[in-house]
């Protein structure tokens, strides 16, 4: 997501999207991004009306920022989803244990 904002960030300062600039704004933030990210952002970026996608997201009340939306949601709702799951166990676990203590 850091380079995301930092892409936008090159854009409002009217700078171009570059992996040197991207990087320059990561160092300056003191954050740790693998130079692969760097490379898919600008390739992704390469044929993207930045103003043209805001304007659309900003009208579509978000839609155009629905797939990123949507697998940060689908993450979410994963780790969600692990946690019902353990706690199911340790409910399983308790039922199990008062069904023994209920036997002596």
């Amino acid at each position: 997501m850091e380079l995301v904002y930092a892409a936008l960030t090159l854009h409002e300062a009217g700078e171009e999207v570059t992996e040197d600039n991207l990087e320059a704004i990561v160092d300056a933030a003191g954050l740790d991004v693998d130079s692969s990210e760097v490379k898919a952002l600008v390739a992704a970026l390469e044929d993207v009306d930045i103003e043209e996608a805001m304007e659309t997201a900003v009208a579509a009340g978000g839609a155009a920022a629905a797939p990123a939306a949507d697998a940060a949601e689908e993450e979410a709702e994963e780790e969600e989803d692990e946690e019902d799951e353990e706690d199911e166990d340790a409910a399983s676990e308790e039922e199990a244990a008062e069904g023994l203590g209920e036997l002596f």
